[in-house]
């Protein structure tokens, strides 16, 4: 077979808490390393409940992306933060500091994914 479709809203989710952050966020790994043949090294998916987020962490050499697909919240970048939404994909760059905290009433919807440099 030469075609990997992999469909994340039919995927087993596990909660748990990230990075350290506040409460527990919703996720599946889509693809991992070892699926590719690039220096890319996950694709996930998140959902983050209200009053939750991903905590505050680094990345050495890798850059981290994030796009939001549904509901709204507030992404740390080092020290400055500012609100996100749907349709905004926002770019860490290796050793920034980032946090994605859910200050809404509705989950925050996201799919991330890290390239190494």
């Amino acid at each position: 077979m030469y075609m990997f479709i992999r469909n994340f809203l039919e995927a087993e989710l596990v909660t748990e808490q990230c990075h350290r952050g506040i409460g527990t966020i919703n996720h599946t790994s889509i693809y991992k390393k070892e699926d590719f043949d690039t220096k890319i090294q996950f694709i996930n998916y998140v959902e983050i409940p209200p009053d939750a987020s991903i905590g505050f962490h680094r990345h050495r050499e890798d850059e981290e992306v994030y796009i939001i697909l549904e509901g709204n919240g507030i992404m740390k970048v080092n020290d400055e933060q500012t609100r996100v939404k749907p349709g905004d994909i926002l770019l860490n760059k290796p050793h920034w500091g980032h946090e994605l905290f859910n200050d809404s009433n509705e989950m925050l919807r996201a799919v991330v994914f890290e390239v190494l440099k």
